[in-house]
């Protein structure tokens, strides 16, 4: 069965979990992560088609439930997520997440996909895609602070990108790094476990860091991070999450996605409201600067913003055409009237002459 059979038209394609992971498997992780970045790239290249808005967050103590909602006019999409730093005590992903897809013209899903796995993969095609503009000329190492969920995807997507050949990785629990060990054996990258995160940063051009707790901590002090390198920060992303001392802020020249968002979320919330910050499809349609210099310290402050949702979407909707890497769902009513959808009711049940 193909998505364009009109025996299916009412029926939505779903892409399961196992279906993701067949997909991935049957790209390539690296592939995935650059095809998944040119995406990301293109739609960043045409921002103004896009409605925006900060994500709909609802918090609670142990996390926080979003929605992050966006369309070009053509097609909607949005994602539900969520982030409970708690759960891994209780064996279950910090992270969970499913997307839909749609048809503005009527207002039909085209797409119900998982996004636990997809948005560690957007999440890392994204750090990677920025990196490109904004590391050091013939950076090499990078520096994984925080091995949970996230890592491995970030180290290959710099590695597949960026050209990274080498991984400096430190977390608090040593466990957490040598499952990344492990699982990046073979990866064709040098994998280097550490026991402090300065030792991780011993000759690194560009710093990682993707810690889980929802408090405002200091990963990186700032006689941590000299000249010249490039920081990307992912793992502040909520309101009262932080990773990066103020000070090192102050030093280095800050990218974002959606400035509403990140100063809500992101590491700049330990800022002043107008401080300036530079906004990262701006960068990619060179209406802006990426890296200075040698010397500059640059700064992605990711926080993820709904249009890359939309982009992953878009790549998974392309991807599974023509395959069985998912399922049709019968998601959507489809009476043979419009206007008779009590009929339709009545007529399952053998309620009609």
């Amino acid at each position: 069965m193909t998505m364009t059979d009109p025996s299916q038209k009412a029926l939505v394609p779903f892409v399961s979990v196992a279906n993701m992971m067949r997909l991935i498997n049957h790209i390539g992780v690296e592939t995935m992560l650059r095809e998944l970045s040119e995406y990301i790239e293109q739609d960043f290249k045409r921002w103004d088609a896009f409605d925006k808005t900060p994500r709909v967050a609802s918090h609670s103590e142990v996390g926080v439930i979003e929605l992050m909602p966006t369309s070009d006019g053509q097609a909607y999409g949005f994602k539900y997520v969520n982030g409970h730093p708690g759960n891994t005590r209780d064996g279950l992903q910090t992270v969970t997440a499913f997307g839909l897809l749609a048809d503005v013209a009527t207002g039909y899903p085209v797409l119900v996909t998982e996004m636990t796995i997809l948005t560690a993969l957007r999440t890392a095609a994204t750090s990677a895609l920025a990196g490109r503009y904004l590391t050091p000329q013939n950076a090499r190492v990078m520096a994984m602070i925080g091995n949970g969920a996230q890592s491995e995807f970030q180290c290959l997507a710099f590695h597949a990108l960026c050209g990274v050949t080498e991984v400096r990785l430190f977390d608090i629990d040593p466990a957490a790094t040598a499952k990344v060990v492990r699982n990046l054996a073979q990866s064709g990258l040098t994998v280097v476990p550490c026991d402090s995160p300065e030792q991780a940063m011993e000759g690194a051009q560009i710093i990682t860091t993707c810690t889980a707790d929802k408090a405002y901590a200091t990963i990186l002090t700032d006689n941590m991070v000299g000249s010249g390198v490039h920081i990307n920060a992912i793992g502040g992303d909520c309101p009262g999450k932080t990773e990066l001392a103020p000070a090192i802020l102050h030093r280095a020249d800050i990218f974002v996605e959606y400035p509403e968002q990140t100063r809500i979320e992101g590491e700049i919330q330990q800022l002043a409201p107008d401080h300036p910050v530079t906004e990262l499809w701006q960068v990619m349609t060179g209406q802006a600067q990426g890296r200075r210099n040698a010397q500059a310290i640059t700064l992605f402050d990711s926080v993820g913003f709904a249009t890359e949702d939309f982009s992953a979407l878009r790549y998974i909707r392309d991807r599974i055409k023509g395959t069985d890497m998912y399922q049709p769902l019968d998601l959507l009513a489809d009476p043979d009237d419009p206007r008779d959808l009590f009929g339709m009711v009545r007529r399952a049940g053998g309620l009609c002459e």
